[in-house]
């Protein structure tokens, strides 16, 4: 196996605040993980450092073999596929569907005077046909509800075969036919061979796909724990995360979270 994140006691500061504290993990290219924990653990904050698009305070970060700070990072980031609010925030809404997937083997988000070869035009083709939205291909992008949008993202996200997939709250703002429509779609993703090693963001335990193999709980900034998925998911460890009494089951591949009947606070 092959380390694409590698990180060493990484920090990130703003003023007197800490994002993030002394974060050790290695991804290897085989592994699917999911990132969960409350709002302001410092979740995002990672992403955007996994992005290359952040750099840390202290410690060392390690991407697809190269070190952050002695590469160009505008030859990293095209290794890296991202779906995130922040991307789409920026995508036209009058753009087509096609457009929007194929127009990331430039790195842009609005087609303009760019040519794309038949290669690239298949495998957008390809992607959206797997991410089941082949049939918006002539929609534009402002005219889809959020579950699709979600899915055009994804798809963007993978059209230059990356190395690492950063998927930031993939199914946040879904309802629950939008939310289980994605997650399935994810499952499918995450269970591929040939899919690149992915990260994953949510708030929700529900909202993780089937397929994911290691989870990292955040508090504070700091790796609260980090390890196989059903090693780091438990009762314990996620009761003290959020600081309430939770129980945590899983079942068919899925997992859900509830308060403790009765108990207020983590056990």
């Amino acid at each position: 196996m092959v380390a694409v994140v590698d990180l060493v006691e990484v920090g990130v500061r703003r003023g007197d605040a800490i994002l993030l504290d002394d974060i050790t993990w290695q991804v290897d290219d085989s592994e699917r993980w999911v990132i969960i924990g409350p709002n302001g653990a410092g979740k995002t904050t990672l992403l955007s450092v996994l992005s290359a698009n952040l750099h840390p305070s202290t410690g060392m970060v390690g991407l697809l073999d190269e070190v952050i700070g002695a590469v160009d990072v505008f030859e990293l980031r095209p290794r890296i596929g991202v779906s995130s609010a922040i991307l789409a925030e920026r995508i036209p809404r009058g753009e087509s569907v096609a457009n929007v997937v194929v127009s990331a083997s430039y790195a842009v988000v609005g087609r303009w005077r760019e040519e794309y070869d038949p290669m690239d035009h298949q495998r957008a083709q390809e992607l959206m046909q797997q991410l089941r939205i082949d049939h918006l291909v002539d929609r534009t992008f402002g005219t889809l509800s959020e579950g699709e949008r979600k899915r055009v993202q994804i798809a963007r996200s993978m059209m230059t075969d990356p190395e690492l997939l950063l998927l930031d709250e993939p199914a946040a703002g879904l309802d629950l036919a939008g939310r289980e429509a994605l997650v399935a779609s994810l499952s499918e993703l995450c269970q591929d061979p040939d899919a690149p090693a992915t990260v994953l963001v949510t708030h929700h335990v529900e909202e993780i796909p089937d397929g994911i193999t290691h989870a990292m709980v955040l508090s504070g900034g700091r790796i609260l724990k980090a390890g196989p998925i059903n090693e780091v998911l438990t009762d314990q460890v996620l009761s003290e995360a959020f600081d309430l009494s939770l129980v945590v089951t899983k079942s068919d591949g899925r997992w859900t979270a509830r308060a403790r009947r009765g108990k207020r606070g983590a056990d």
